[in-house]
């Protein structure tokens, strides 16, 4: 059992110190739930660290995306349209 177990935190971040620290929590044992924006005309939409090189996977991510983002669960939310707003509001009650 880690220390953490049982814990659940919503992530709305990007880049950096944010993914950085959650990236312990997880570690730890906490259920990290990653919120990320979908897709948009323009825009690919995520966490666009995904894109940071120089070291990327066969599928495109990058090594950095993905090493301060393991362990956490992540999901792709509009929180700029209702019905997301609405699924934030549940998750948060549970965190």
């Amino acid at each position: 059992m880690l220390s953490l177990d049982g814990v659940r935190i919503l992530a709305v971040e990007q880049y950096g110190a944010g993914p950085f620290g959650t990236q312990f929590l997880a570690d730890a044992g906490a259920e990290v739930i990653k919120i990320e924006a979908p897709a948009t005309q323009g825009a690919p939409g995520g966490d666009y660290a995904r894109a940071l090189g120089p070291h990327f996977f066969e599928n495109g991510e990058s090594q950095f995306f993905h090493s301060f983002n393991r362990n956490k669960k992540s999901l792709t939310l509009d929180l700029k349209k209702p019905e997301g707003q609405a699924v934030f509001r549940d998750l948060v009650k549970t965190a």
